[in-house]
């Protein structure tokens, strides 16, 4: 007989999630709601478990997903996540987003794993499915444990292999498996009322293996490099640079929305249009900069940036005080380390010089960023859709 756990009953769930993870740990599988979809988990430690939790599903060959705390944790299976993994890391989890990426690392942490659970979790190019879930159940459980839950959706597969329909309520658990599960944990309607969506990265290729909660225009947009160019007020140098480093990509990718490129200013206003030497510098060279609007630096420009390029080291220094945990995305424009002179107030030659200063720095940093900072879908398209098998996940 399934005993049910009924977490909307109580205001302190402790007693519910300390006995959750003592089965967990003594080697249970246990159903509980993730924001998608409600799923089986598995310590994955206990291969018994694991092994039982495959059974449960049905006749699918698809791999298992592993649930994990946090992007950090993550990172120690997978070592050395590529750009484009490490983007969608950043802007998707916690969420709703399973992320297919090699663990052949030689220090991945999957070696620590028994070799049957490896085997039930490991897929094509050494991949495996992991999930960070936005959900306060599973963050409290993964609280108490060290190893990772091996996590796969809590409905039946079909003898063609296929998933049958999801389940986003604990009725639907027990109209299927009651009895076979001794512990189901009942949180109401997930959040999503949706799968997670699935996605494949290897280097800089990334494919869609299902289109869930998050959408195929939404992904394509994630997937998406940002490059922030930063001086003082954004109404001189920084536009500039902005407006220069976005035609050498138009160049060197052949699209002009491949990457999204921004300028903001530390001390800036909103809404100032850039100086005019700036508008008739660029004008100079067939590129408008006359729709351009300053903008402070932020948190929502932070948080998705992937590499930020600075005028002069006191910007950075500014930067990195306000944001210490970007020390890795955040550089000088110049290579040197030093300053590009601001212009203001100077005439239009000067601006000409730091356009010509600034272009060169640019070109050096695209040489520098290398392929792997691009994202290449697997198709023309920019994914290809796969059977909902290929990645078992909640």
């Amino acid at each position: 007989m399934t005993k049910v756990f009924d977490l909307r009953r109580t205001d302190d769930p402790r007693d519910f999630i300390h006995r959750t993870v003592q089965a967990l740990t003594e080697g249970q599988v246990v159903a509980l709601p993730t924001d998608t979809s409600y799923g089986f988990a598995a310590h994955a430690l206990t291969q018994a478990a694991v092994e039982k939790l495959f059974e449960m599903r049905g006749p699918s060959t698809a791999p298992l997903a592993i649930s994990v705390r946090s992007r950090q944790a993550a990172e120690d299976f997978y070592c050395e996540p590529s750009p484009v993994a490490r983007r969608l890391t950043h802007r998707c989890w916690p969420g709703p987003l399973t992320i297919v990426t090699p663990c052949d690392h030689p220090h991945s942490a999957i070696k620590q794993l028994p070799p049957g659970v490896q085997d039930l979790i490991l897929g094509e190019h050494h991949g495996v499915g992991f999930r960070v879930v936005d959900h306060r159940i599973l963050e409290a459980i993964h609280r108490f444990m060290a190893a990772p839950l091996v996590l796969a959706g809590a409905h039946r597969v079909g003898e063609n292999g296929r998933s049958g329909k999801s389940n986003f309520d604990a009725q639907g658990v027990l109209d299927q498996f009651g009895g076979e599960v001794p512990l189901l944990l009942d949180d109401g309607q997930t959040r999503y009322g949706g799968v997670s969506t699935v996605a494949r990265v290897i280097g800089s290729r990334w494919e869609l293996l299902r289109e869930g909660v998050i959408e195929r225009a939404a992904m394509n947009q994630f997937v998406k490099p940002v490059i922030v160019l930063v001086c003082t007020g954004n109404t001189c140098r920084s536009p500039m640079a902005e407006t220069l480093m976005r035609e050498q990509l138009r160049k060197k990718l052949g699209r002009e929305d491949a990457v999204r490129v921004l300028s903001a200013g530390v001390a800036a206003s909103n809404g100032s249009c850039a100086s005019p030497q700036s508008i008739e510098v660029m004008g100079e060279r067939s590129l408008d900069l006359t729709g351009h609007a300053s903008q402070p630096l932020g948190d929502e420009i932070m948080n998705v940036a992937d590499l930020v390029l600075t005028m002069t080291r006191a910007h950075r220094a500014a930067i990195l005080a306000a944001w210490p945990e970007m020390y890795d995305r955040v550089f000088t424009l110049r290579h040197d380390g030093g300053d590009i002179t601001d212009p203001i107030g100077m005439p239009v030659e000067t601006y000409r010089q730091c356009a010509d200063q600034m272009e060169n720095e640019l070109s050096a940093w695209l040489e520098k960023l290398g392929d792997d900072f691009f994202p290449t879908p697997a198709d023309a398209n920019g994914s290809t859709e796969s059977s909902d098998e290929d990645q078992e996940s909640a």
